[in-house]
């Protein structure tokens, strides 16, 4: 082939290259199952993975080609879920956890100390830094609802209760230091709630009105901020959703999302965008949610990270690449911690449902009770485990009506529902 027949080949090639998702080389996948549960990006290259249950910190300097493990447990000398990671720079970054620690760095991630809050935040689920100062957080999926705020890089906090807008939150962004998103649950449905006075006042914008639903993620498109995408996360049989604003979060349309237990969404325009969540890898949408398509690739989504239309980031059960190059995958594998094991002891039921769980780390749980459409009942208990040990729960349902229910129990890992029969 002649060297001018060549150049026209590779320009051709070069301008049709289609970017698409591909697990990131050279980074500690789990066997067992444990996923990322976020990655932050500072610059294309620059960014770092926060491991849940294994509880490790990654760092890369050349967009995902390579990583480097900047902090485990054992470094914290405790048993921590790492939830959420962000940096307000090259230096300066925050850790969120599970656990009632949050964490500062300010050497990009070689080291890290412990943030002092008071109240002290009983999980950090949320982050977000904005400007050149100013950070958020927000917990907790397991209730109770608050938003933390500096303004000063970190080094003093204020601890805002949310308890009379939501009892439980997840997700937190905003457009500039005043006006932003949270979102979570309220008594009423999944919600999503607006500021613009920097977190001291807040309001109601959108809310599913399905009582146990959460708001789980939210997504402001990076180049129009009046395009925002949420994803529903609820408990089946009942759908997922896509939930998108036009205008800016004053009007909203829902679809119906590839699974119940959604939580990752990530758009690079107003048609074109990917979900997933604890069931499922990456679905794709060209048509604004409408229809979904299966790339059979990926698992466990959590966190959707945009940087424009070419490039971007995903965790879940490894750390994702949207990119138009070829990554060559080399990962090694570790075992993860298991999550927990639950048995009734018997069913169908009468009286008294009973039951047992092994859990196998420390952990967060909610134990909810649900009709067999996927109606919420009422929550059964609140658990906060801080240690391995098989426990054993029994209540009392003489007055429900015979049917089949569904029991619930959302952990810091994920939902596992156990269906039983009330004679």
């Amino acid at each position: 082939m002649s060297s001018i027949k060549y150049f026209f080949f590779f320009l051709c090639f070069s301008l049709y290259a289609q970017s698409n998702w591909q697990k990131v080389p050279n980074i500690i996948t789990n066997n067992g199952g444990a996923r990322f549960d976020d990655v932050f990006f500072l610059t294309d290259d620059l960014g770092w993975a926060a491991n849940g249950s294994n509880a490790a910190v990654f760092k890369t300097t050349d967009g995902g080609l390579t990583w480097a493990e900047q902090l485990n447990e054992s470094t914290l000398n405790g048993n921590y879920y790492f939830r959420n990671i962000e940096f307000l720079d090259e230096d300066i970054g925050f850790l969120g956890t599970l656990d009632g620690k949050f964490f500062k760095t300010l050497d990009g991630g070689n080291n890290w100390n412990e943030v002092s809050i008071t109240p002290n935040p009983p999980a950090i689920c949320g982050i977000e830094a904005i400007g050149e100062s100013t950070i958020y957080g927000c917990g907790a999926y397991f209730e109770p609802a608050h938003i933390i705020k500096s303004t000063d890089k970190g080094m003093t906090w204020t601890f805002i209760d949310m308890s009379a807008y939501a009892n439980a939150l997840v997700e937190v962004t905003f457009l500039d230091e005043l006006n932003g998103f949270a979102s979570g649950r309220s008594d009423n449905g999944g919600v999503v709630l607006k500021t613009t006075d920097g977190g001291i006042n807040w309001i109601e914008i959108y809310n599913t009105n399905t009582i146990g639903e959460y708001v789980w993620k939210l997504q402001v498109l990076f180049n129009n901020s009046n395009v925002i995408f949420g994803a529903v996360f609820t408990t089946a049989p009942n759908p997922g959703k896509l939930i998108k604003s036009l205008d800016g979060g004053v009007t909203w349309t829902s679809y119906d999302a590839p699974e119940a237990a959604i939580e990752a969404v990530g758009f690079i325009s107003e048609t074109k965008g990917w979900m997933g969540g604890h069931n499922t890898g990456f679905f794709e949408t060209i048509d604004g949610g409408n229809t979904w398509t299966d790339l059979n690739i990926g698992g466990n989504l959590n966190r959707i990270f945009i940087i424009n239309n070419n490039l971007a980031y995903a965790a879940g059960k490894s750390v994702y690449k949207f990119t138009d190059e070829t990554l060559n995958i080399n990962s090694v594998g570790v075992e993860s911690k298991k999550d927990m094991n639950i048995q009734l002891t018997k069913n169908p039921i009468s009286k008294h449902l009973e039951f047992t769980i092994d859990f196998n780390s420390p952990n967060n749980l909610l134990i909810e009770l649900y009709g067999s459409k996927g109606n919420f009942i009422k929550q059964l208990s609140r658990e906060i485990i801080k240690d391995k040990k098989i426990k054993s729960y029994a209540f009392n349902i003489e007055t429900l009506a015979a049917g089949i229910y569904i029991l619930d129990f959302h952990s810091n890992v994920g939902r596992t529902s156990k269906k039983f029969i009330k004679h």
